[in-house]
């Protein structure tokens, strides 16, 4: 079987034992980074085969099983690792009588790679306290080829010294794992990253339209202005594919709208103003409307049609 992660090398960090719950496209090769880089993993996913295919893809790398609970996955793990969809998936893997934290070890850390809200981190926050843990938030940014890879960006909210211990770990599957602030604090950051993003890439798109429109060379206009002022990791990674209309690399604009509902939700609880946010928001639901619900975010560029 063809690994789903990309090879790297991995610094050496004495081996920990370690959970990892919630195998998407995300989480499946981050977990992966951790057993290649020496790390007793046990996986747990709602699709329970999805679990096994990730057992068998690992097992050469040392001893790593599949869990058919939260909190059994969690039991004796140093770090338990979560990966899933929002506010809802991560309460209902976290708590209860067979979430993480019922199986949990006194002192032990849960690290929440979910984009969710700065609310839920600090409600878990307090309640990893009550039971004697630590929470910390951590959601990541560089996309499904950033997890292949090993190159995510991580973002992290809580107590300094539970960051230092997940920290060597993580770098499993990070090039950069830095601590924001208290808990929430990752989650509020990877907030402006999405505002960033969202507004970049319409107007990259409005750019590659007018472009197209005009009858010129795109790709050739963007080797040439990517060398200036408007170069962007968005221009470098997606530029010339926006200009074939090709929309397949990872990110989807249901995970977008997602997190760009709760940058909305927040902007109202802080009092921004969001007003090109939002805008790109509705031009998101457009391209849902239009069938793209699983097109990555450079999509946008489709509803304006051409000329």
């Amino acid at each position: 079987m063809t690994s789903s992660i990309n090879a790297r090398s991995y610094d050496p960090t004495p081996a920990r034992t370690v959970a990892f719950l919630g195998l998407g496209v995300m989480g499946y090769p981050m977990a992966g980074h951790l057993a290649h880089a020496g790390h007793r993993v046990t996986v747990y996913n709602r699709s329970a085969a999805k679990a096994s295919q990730w057992a068998d893809e690992f097992a050469a790398t040392g001893a790593h099983r599949q869990a058919a609970t939260p909190r059994e996955a969690a039991a004796g793990a140093d770090i338990v690792f979560c990966c899933v969809g929002n506010d809802d998936d991560l309460r209902s893997v976290v708590l209860g009588p067979d979430g993480a934290f019922a199986g949990m070890r006194p002192d032990a850390i849960f690290a929440d790679h979910t984009t969710a809200s700065a609310q839920v981190a600090r409600e878990l926050y307090a309640e990893a306290r009550q039971h004697g843990l630590h929470f910390v938030d951590a959601p990541v940014s560089g996309g499904q080829a950033g997890a292949q890879n090993g190159q995510l960006t991580v973002m992290c909210g809580g107590d300094a010294a539970a960051f230092d211990q997940v920290r060597p770990v993580a770098m499993a599957f990070a090039r950069a794992f830095t601590l924001m602030g208290d808990s929430g604090a990752g989650q509020l950051t990877k907030m402006v990253n999405q505002i960033s993003i969202a507004g970049l890439v319409q107007g990259l798109s409005e750019a590659i339209a007018f472009g197209q429109n005009a009858g010129l060379d795109m790709d050739r206009v963007l080797e040439v202005i990517g060398k200036g002022a408007a170069q962007s990791w968005q221009m470098d990674n997606r530029g010339r594919t926006m200009v074939r209309g090709e929309f397949d690399f990872g990110f989807a604009v249901d995970w977008m709208r997602k997190d760009l509902g709760l940058v909305l939700e927040e902007a109202k609880r802080n009092g921004s103003r969001l007003p090109v946010t939002a805008l790109v928001d509705q031009f998101y639901a457009d391209v849902q409307q239009m069938g793209g619900r699983r097109w990555d975010t450079s999509s946008l560029i489709a509803r304006l049609g051409k000329k």
